[in-house]
């Protein structure tokens, strides 16, 4: 008996765990098998069993694709069927995907977010023009919402100018504008009617007593 006990430091790594150690096991027996018929019937017998461990899924096709693909993982690619997909390669699997571009971010003026800079590059790209002007008005505007939203007091159109000048590469210039921003107390009134209400608390009534 305890020559037939296993540790786990004999047995091999688990590919993907989340199968456990018998279909790898399984697997590994269909690898070794000589004959094509009998391996190609195996592999399908496994794909069974490895289907029915998400039965809602395993008729799905993209989850079939799935297995199969999960089947050739498990072997290290050493187990020779046919398969109703293309085979994966070790080497796609290796493949290390594109890197991921993350949004731009500008801690010194984190509450304006950062759709106001993708609004600033759309802006960037218009024609000179009043429907640039008037896009342009609409971001400062929507700039000193956003910061008065973090510094309740107040503040000059100077410094949204000049913020707005920086997002934009130095492209949108307001410096020498005769035109005013929206009054703070206009913005702000307009940010508390969009403020949640409470709900009113219900008044419970007493019941009446019915007199016998």
């Amino acid at each position: 008996m305890t020559n037939e006990l296993e540790y786990n430091s004999e047995r091999s790594k688990l590919i993907i765990p989340e199968y456990g150690r018998h279909i790898q096991k399984m697997v590994e027996h269909a690898v070794e098998i000589q004959d094509d018929e009998e391996r190609n019937k195996v592999a399908r017998a496994i794909i069974s069993v490895m289907g029915n461990l998400n039965p809602h899924l395993r008729d799905v096709p993209d989850f079939q694709h799935k297995l199969w693909d999960q089947l050739f993982i498990i072997s290290d690619f050493k187990l020779d069927v046919e398969s109703p997909f293309p085979k994966p390669s070790k080497e796609m699997l290796e493949e290390r995907p594109e890197r991921m571009t993350y949004p731009q971010n500008f801690p010194k003026y984190r509450f304006y977010g950062n759709n106001i800079k993708r609004m600033i590059d759309e802006a960037n790209k218009f024609e000179d023009g009043p429907e640039k002007d008037g896009l342009i008005y609409t971001i400062a505007n929507h700039m000193k919402k956003s910061y008065l939203s973090w510094n309740k007091d107040s503040v000059d159109d100077k410094v949204i100018f000049e913020h707005l000048r920086e997002l934009s590469g130095g492209k949108i210039n307001l410096k020498n504008t005769d035109e005013d921003l929206s009054e703070a107390s206009e913005l702000l009134r307009s940010n508390k009617k969009f403020a949640t209400k409470k709900p009113a608390k219900k008044t419970h009534r007493p019941r009446s007593r019915k007199r016998h």
